[in-house]
């Protein structure tokens, strides 16, 4: 089918922070064909190409001029099958929880701890998506993407993407790959990560003793609920900023300072802080400055109240940023993309 063009669309229903702001150009592609007529399209134009996903990881600070592409292609497909390991390929349009609901249904554990993630399986590898102990990497087999550059299609394997916390190849050469399609290498029998105490509570709470990965993604799920808002009712990209990483010095320092700060050890010698808790300790959490807000239960989501303007969301960011860095001399990264 050929591309169908619309000019100066409203992106509000299609970024989770519900942030209207309007793109020149505006086009969804279902299949391979129709994403190279967008990189025409837009080269015809002589505007970028901005691919979207689910628009979860995403704060829109102002019109985007470019062809905004979203990735509307479907489908799942088993493509490898030995009787314990499967090998599972998505359409980047899928989206994500469906997809791992999909997976669970077929009897397939490995994506459970991923549960109720947003956005597509498209984006999943750009930011390596991870939680409850999980990262996509864990599970990742290959993908197919398109290069810009050169309008070639590329497999890429694990070590291909160079993955990394809430990181990838395709983040730090962001604007070159077009990812299509994801593969992933699940098993019906595999074990299951119940190392972060919330998920083994809930599943004590509910007299689970022995879960399958289908009860491990309903205790996430419920957690999940609990503690994040629900885009669609309040105006969120989830965790704003990354858990910092910082010496161990510092961290020890902290720790002398506040008995209760939350670290944790890693394998390099450094040491992961929880990002939400130093925001929360310095005040911030519940905090609303017109419609721009930090959640109430959750420090470490920034959300829109109703007419937050982009602008407006990233200047609340870059003041809790900066107290951080007062207060703790820690510097916070903000994980979603910022337009």
């Amino acid at each position: 089918m050929t591309l169908v063009v619309q000019s100066a669309v409203s992106l509000r229903a299609y970024n989770t922070f519900g942030v209207d702001v309007a793109a020149r150009y505006w086009a969804e592609a279902s299949d391979d064909a129709q994403v190279r007529q967008a990189l025409d399209a837009a080269r015809d134009r002589q505007v970028p190409l901005l691919v979207l996903g689910g628009g979860s990881n995403l704060l829109l600070t102002a019109n985007v001029e470019a062809l905004v592409l979203r990735m509307a292609s479907r489908g799942i497909r088993v493509v490898a099958d030995d009787g314990q390991r499967v090998e599972i390929e998505a359409e980047a349009g899928e989206p994500w929880h469906g997809f791992v609901l999909w997976t669970l249904q077929q009897g397939f554990a490995g994506l459970e701890n991923l549960s109720l993630i947003p956005g597509t399986v498209g984006a999943s590898p750009v930011q390596n998506i991870g939680a409850y102990g999980v990262e996509l990497k864990d599970c990742f087999l290959g993908l197919t993407a398109l290069d810009r550059r050169s309008g070639e299609i590329r497999e890429f394997d694990l070590q291909d993407c160079a993955f990394a916390y809430r990181d990838s190849r395709f983040k730090r050469e962001s604007g070159r790959w077009i990812i299509l399609r994801v593969r992933f290498a699940l098993e019906r029998n595999a074990s299951l990560h119940l190392d972060y105490g919330p998920v083994h509570q809930r599943l004590a709470e509910q007299g689970i003793e022995a879960p399958s990965a289908s009860d491990v993604s309903r205790a996430i799920c419920a957690i999940r609920s609990e503690k994040l808002p629900d885009p669609a009712v309040l105006g969120n990209a989830g965790s704003f900023f990354k858990n910092p990483l910082v010496p161990a010095e510092l961290a020890q320092r902290l720790q002398q300072q506040h008995v209760d700060l939350v670290a944790y050890p890693q394998a390099d010698g450094q040491v992961k802080l929880a990002a939400g808790w130093l925001i929360e300790k310095a005040g911030w959490k519940g905090f609303r400055d017109g419609d721009a807000g930090v959640h109430r239960l959750q420090a470490l989501v920034l959300v829109n109240y109703g007419h937050a303007t982009g602008q407006q969301l990233l200047g609340l960011a870059q003041r809790i940023q900066a107290d951080i860095a007062e207060r703790f001399g820690v510097s916070l990264e903000i994980e979603p993309n910022v337009l």
